[in-house]
């Protein structure tokens, strides 16, 4: 709109064009004055405070709590989101890098390489980003060392990532559950030393840690290798925030615990029961029609098991088996090695998107358009949800983009997926149509050293997604 244009036409009584003036002055006058009372309410009563704020980078973690106490969350958010990117990525390896990528669209889509930190450890093996504060928590599995590690970053306005705080960990932490009442809390389950935690987290990005319990097994279960010891391998807060949910590859069981969203306090009550010799990796909710229904990969079984969750008076909660089926919705004869990796709903609860790894069972073109030679791919296997039943119907079958897709996240609008391929070293980002639930092309790919295993979008989630809980 030109300047010419925003100009109110005359009609040639000068009376109404000084009342529409006066008017309008008016209304300045009283949002300035309202504005002024404010602020120096705000300077008499809270004088320090304010002049921090004044004096302090606004997108600092001491700002945003700062800013939070004065003005509403949403406005916070809008007023520190302004400057970011609005493809940005963070991908973790276990080369021990956390990669910041930007998707830069054009007539060649690519994925930059903004700037890698080291500071997350030596295998870093997971992303969690709480938005609202600026904040990654990343996890450092510490293949063969005592403990691992999560580490405290704050997101600076380029995408790089500045270490704040760090604390020690059950050993081989690989996956995180934020909670509390303003996420003040993170349950993170600790594979390879068979435990969960809890750590509290400061305004400023501090970390500590304020619980920890770990379990053993009476005797190795159905697969003594893989189920020698207990090995939790997700944290999931239920769609209440009342509960957390820990599958456990090794006991073949769903561990829930009751969350304090206060104390932070987790209470182990009765465990979700899975086949023995399932191995239950990941897990994800769908919410509809006053029902909830719970999904669980397995990766030993290669199954999709399909809950009903009953939430009791007496504060447990209930598990209705709706199905179990495999991974790729039919029998299909697998390799051996082959092992279910992610399991997500996506944000408008229409589907679910399963990963299978070490298959190898597609093929397709090299994003290096001057190399001929076909890359083999693992593939993500999509479903229709029932609303009212909880169960799936088959959508298709698509390349990952690459082998050992251990983990995908899908972003806010839901019609981009960002894939962390363990093989092959590579992110790739397939789009997705969110009228059909169709996984199409993909839109871009780099390669990242190491192994890779998370790939989160930098945005907030938590307005777009709703009652849906992937």
């Amino acid at each position: 709109m030109t300047e010419a244009e925003c100009v109110l036409p005359y009609d040639g009584d000068p009376k109404r064009a000084v009342r529409g003036g006066s008017a309008g002055l008016r209304v300045v006058a009283l949002g300035t004055t309202c504005l002024v009372v404010f602020l120096l309410l705000l300077f008499i009563f809270q004088p320090t405070q304010w002049c921090l704020i004044i004096l302090s980078d606004p997108r600092s973690p001491s700002a945003v709590s700062m800013w939070k106490s004065v003005f509403p969350a949403a406005a916070v958010a809008g007023l520190l989101a302004g400057s970011t990117s609005a493809t940005l990525l963070y991908v973790t390896s276990y080369a021990g890098t956390v990669t910041t990528l930007d998707l830069v669209e054009g007539a060649t889509n690519k994925l930059d390489t903004v700037t890698s930190t080291t500071a997350c450890g030596a295998n870093p093996s997971w992303l969690t980003l709480d938005y609202s504060k600026s904040f990654v928590y990343c996890l450092d599995e510490a293949w063969g060392q005592a403990n691992g590690a999560v580490t405290s970053f704050y997101t600076e306005r380029n995408g790089s990532l500045t270490p704040l705080a760090k604390a020690e960990l059950v050993a081989g932490p690989v996956s995180i559950a934020e909670f509390g009442v303003g996420g003040h809390g993170l349950a993170i389950a600790s594979y390879a030393g068979s435990g969960v935690n809890v750590v509290s987290m400061a305004p400023e990005g501090g970390v500590e840690l304020v619980q920890n319990e770990t379990y053993t097994l009476d005797k190795p279960g159905p697969n003594p290798e893989r189920q020698d010891v207990p090995h939790p391998h997700q944290a999931i807060l239920d769609p209440t925030s009342g509960f957390i949910l820990v599958p456990d590859l090794g006991a073949d069981l769903v561990r829930v615990y009751q969350a304090d969203a206060g104390t932070l306090k987790l209470t182990p009550i009765a465990p979700l029961q899975v086949t023995p010799g399932a191995g239950p990796r990941h897990g994800a909710f769908k919410t509809a029609l006053n029902r909830t229904y719970f999904y669980v990969a397995t990766e030993l079984a290669n199954t999709i098991i399909g809950y009903e969750v009953v939430y009791n008076k007496n504060k447990t909660l209930g598990f209705n088996e709706l199905f179990t089926i495999p991974t790729h919705g039919e029998n299909v004869t697998l390799p051996e090695g082959t092992g279910a990796g992610e399991i997500v709903v996506t944000p408008d609860g229409k589907n679910l998107i399963v990963s299978s790894r070490w298959e190898y069972s597609l093929k397709i073109a090299n994003f290096d358009p001057d190399n001929s030679t076909e890359i083999v791919s693992d593939p993500l296997i999509s479903y229709e949800i029932d609303n009212k039943t909880g169960s799936l119907k088959k959508l298709q079958t698509v390349a990952a983009g690459g082998a050992g897709p251990r983990h995908f996240s899908i972003n806010g609008d839901g019609d981009r997926i960002a894939v962390g391929l363990q093989g092959d070293g590579r992110v790739t980002i397939i789009e997705r149509d969110v009228r059909t639930g169709m996984l199409g092309d993909f839109v871009a790919s780099a390669d990242v050293e190491g192994e890779v295993n998370a790939v989160i979008f930098y945005e907030d989630y938590h307005v777009k997604r709703g009652r849906t809980v992937a």
